[in-house]
């Protein structure tokens, strides 16, 4: 189930530009896509899907894989809303898998089958693992958004992996990406649940779980309910963002309603009740924390400051808002990623799960 909705692709290019320029793309390509869209959804000249792909098969012509693979995700951006965006992200996969080669890690990819609301679910997942690694490390379960997927966060989490010297498991969050499940709250956590349990069979036992935007809401969950033996939550989104008095911005109410499975616009009413059973308002008032480090930018249009304020005073806990930078600190990311990484040796050499 998926659908189209009004969305600016001039506004779209002014919010994520940082991104796209952090994320590994030539600025000049950039910029020549931005001047030659003109409109979103038309899988025609002009068009989003159309530009970015153009783009993506000049890479994979030149085999320039990596690229290739990048380009088609922002060409299958913000929403696989249509047929031409699960081809983009088809195309995606395919120019990722060509690259891999080249990751400087050891890559494996496996299909797993988890929990999810009384049933199961397959998960597409990608290991990276450093040369050499001991057996006897600590694995990080990592994850994305709810428009930025596992490919996409592709540069972090190999650095991840290799200054960590830890396997790194990414998935994509329920309804997003490969999933072929909506995402929800509880059955979106019971998905994270079977991935810890599987990471904890790949090194020494000990997991962590580092979750970006709407994956820094699950890795919110399992750190406040002490799943994880620590978690890093970069821009999460974890209470106020979830009210019915917050409004969306740059095209939100589309991608999340997409997420959660709506086949059409939903209303405002409809997207309150769904966003309602997001709130993490019952782990915050309990004591049983996992180690945690909650990060955002201080100007994110997104998720309120009270979403990352309010870990501030919790035991085992460090919160960092960083001042002009938006969501998840994205134009700050080559300074805030090396502190995320520092907090994770230190936290995870005296880590001992008890599971």
């Amino acid at each position: 189930m998926s659908y189209q909705w009004p969305l600016d692709a001039s506004e779209l290019f002014g919010e994520r530009y940082p991104q796209m320029v952090n994320t590994g793309l030539p600025v000049a390509d950039i910029d020549a896509v931005r001047a030659a869209v003109t409109e979103m959804w038309a899988d025609a000249p002009g068009g989003w899907v159309h530009e970015w792909s153009k783009l993506a098969a000049a890479y994979a012509d030149a085999g320039a894989h990596e690229q290739a693979a990048l380009a088609y995700g922002w060409a299958k951006f913000p929403s696989l809303a249509d047929a031409s965006k699960r081809v983009a992200l088809a195309k995606q996969l395919e120019q990722y898998r060509l690259a891999a080669p080249g990751f400087g890690v050891r890559f494996q990819r496996d299909v797993l089958e988890l929990p999810y609301r009384g049933n199961t679910t397959s998960v597409p997942v990608h290991l990276f693992t450093p040369f050499d690694l001991p057996a006897d490390r600590p694995v990080v379960l990592a994850s994305g958004g709810v428009d930025s997927w596992k490919m996409d966060v592709h540069g972090l989490m190999v650095l991840l992996a290799t200054q960590l010297r830890a396997r790194v498991l990414v998935f994509d969050i329920a309804g997003t990406g490969e999933s072929t499940v909506p995402m929800t709250g509880s059955g979106g956590a019971e998905m994270v649940s079977g991935l810890i349990e599987h990471a904890r069979s790949l090194g020494n036992g000990v997991v962590a779980h580092v979750g970006i935007s709407m994956g820094g809401y699950f890795s919110a969950r399992s750190g406040l309910g002490g799943e994880a033996d620590a978690a890093v939550v970069l821009g999460g989104p974890v209470e106020t963002a979830f009210t019915e008095a917050r409004t969306y911005a740059f095209g939100m109410d589309g991608i999340v309603g997409n997420a959660m499975g709506f086949d059409a616009p939903p209303t405002i009413e409809q997207l309150a009740v769904r966003r309602a059973e997001f709130s993490l308002r019952p782990l915050l008032d309990q004591d049983r924390n996992s180690p945690m480090l909650v990060v955002n930018g201080a100007d994110d249009v997104h998720v309120p400051q009270h979403d990352t304020l309010v870990f501030q005073g919790r035991r085992d806990t460090v919160v960092n808002l960083v001042p002009d930078t938006g969501h998840c600190a994205v134009s700050k990311l080559p300074e805030v990623f090396p502190t995320i990484i520092g907090w994770l040796d230190r936290t995870l050499a005296t880590a001992k799960t008890v599971r």
